[in-house]
């Protein structure tokens, strides 16, 4: 990661963002994206009132949280992410992951991120999804 979209040197994402709460946000904008716009992807999670779960929702910011360099609480309830086997069960295609990185842009556009920083997590995120690409397209 550049200074630039670090902030210093020696800052994390997790520190750039702004730490928990905004992570938190996050992740919660990313559902309600998803909800909104991709409905085929949101019913891959457990679902409540027809929106992704409140677990689904916490356990993918507590990801977040560690992924982007805070406290390692996803680790520590739930194992290392080894996230090709989780999402193993599922048919991740190109489209799939499209679909996810949609939702996750409109999660990236909140003016609370600074422009550095969204492009370069776009960057990582959008690596990350079409790493759990499982099948061809």
């Amino acid at each position: 990661m550049s200074e630039a979209a670090s902030g210093s040197p020696a800052s994390t994402p997790f520190d750039r963002i702004g730490g928990e709460g905004p992570v938190r946000a996050l992740a919660e904008r990313f559902y309600d994206a998803m909800d909104a716009l991709e409905p085929e992807l949101a019913a891959l999670h457990p679902l409540e009132g027809g929106k992704v779960s409140r677990a689904s929702r916490d356990r993918f910011a507590l990801f977040l949280i560690g992924w982007l360099g805070g406290p390692q609480d996803y680790m520590r309830l739930h194992g290392h992410p080894r996230l090709r086997m989780r999402h193993g069960h599922v048919p991740v295609t190109p489209s799939m992951r499209d679909a996810w990185m949609r939702s996750m842009r409109v999660a990236l556009a909140d003016p609370s991120i600074p422009t550095e920083l969204r492009v370069f997590l776009d960057e990582k995120l959008a690596d990350l999804a079409t790493f759990l690409q499982n099948q061809a397209g």
